[in-house]
């Protein structure tokens, strides 16, 4: 253990800096940190890596996928380097050139789908399109069915004639009804959503992920967008894991850069630029609309913040 615990501190010492490392929760008795799996690991490497993950801050799930990423880096680069970052798509084993070969790839959108307006109703939603965003999500919260097939309705209604691709978050259902573009979900949402009538339907299906590890999973679906979070904190939707940061983002957008990519959490006027720097192709935002007091001029300064 002692070679593993060396290689760990050579990689928590040359990424101690890096924007990556977020501070590791204060865990309590009946909570007791993560442990490293010595049994099922390849090697050293990979014992390494998790290790050190967790020790910047990664959650257990997201440890053991950068841990078998620090291995396959390992051999593939023909030895270890602990200033390198897993970052290429096979350090993960993904396959990014077979998505044109995958006869289970979801239809495609844009690479880049600019700024991406989640709205709460299809007034907001009708209000986003007046402001030519380019892409927008309903985002309604209802138990009542006939209230969310009337708002889905109005809003793919909203859409027709414009520049706007409109996709339903959680809805699938109503969203194949009424012929939206495309639909949204969240990793929980795959254990239960007929993804078979979503890709035969031709929607397109944006997938949420909060890590390494939920990245790797949603590749395996095939997804037409990736949507990478919380970047920053949020209070509009309790969330699993800590705010990801800018540093985890540009390093996610530099890995999955075959997929188009979403950033979303927390993101408003003073961090969008940054943001959009990243590499991702569109940026999500809600309140820095919604809470405009002139939202046709937000989105216009939202726009040019992420071009500049």
């Amino acid at each position: 253990m002692s070679l593993v615990r060396d290689l760990a501190d050579q990689i928590v010492a040359a990424h101690v800096k890096d924007d990556v490392c977020l501070p590791i929760p204060a865990y309590s008795a009946s909570s007791p940190p993560p442990k490293i799996d010595n049994e099922h690991a390849a090697d050293h490497y990979e014992l390494a890596g998790a290790l050190a993950s967790i020790e910047m801050g990664f959650i257990e799930c997201d440890a053991k996928v950068l841990g078998k990423a620090w291995s396959r880096m390992a051999h593939q680069d023909g030895g270890f380097n602990p200033s390198k970052w897993p970052s290429r798509p096979e350090h993960f084993d993904l396959l990014p050139w077979t998505r044109n070969m995958n006869p289970n790839a979801f239809a495609e959108c844009p690479q880049r789908l600019g700024l991406y307006a989640v709205m709460p109703d299809a007034d907001w939603v009708k209000r986003s399109i007046e402001a030519e965003v380019p892409t927008v999500q309903l985002r309604l919260k209802s138990d009542d069915r006939r209230l969310i097939r009337k708002q889905i309705a109005q809003s793919v209604e909203a859409v027709k004639g414009s520049k706007t691709l409109l996709f339903i978050n959680d809805y699938w259902q109503e969203a194949i009804e009424a012929n939206a573009y495309g639909v949204h979900l969240g990793q929980e949402d795959l254990e239960v959503a007929d993804l078979e009538a979503i890709r035969t339907a031709g929607l397109r299906l944006g997938l949420s992920t909060h890590g390494y590890a939920e990245m790797v999973h949603a590749d395996r679906f095939c997804p037409s967008y990736i949507a990478m979070g919380a970047v920053f904190a949020t209070n509009l939707k309790k969330m699993a894991t800590a705010p990801q940061g800018l540093g985890r983002l540009y390093k996610y957008a530099q890995l999955m850069s075959h997929y188009p990519l979403v950033a979303i959490g927390g993101i408003d006027e003073n961090s969008i630029h940054a943001v959009a720097q990243s590499g991702v192709g569109s940026v999500a935002v809600v309140r820095a609309i919604s809470g405009s007091s002139d939202p046709k001029a937000a989105v216009k300064r939202l726009q040019e913040l992420m071009k500049t």
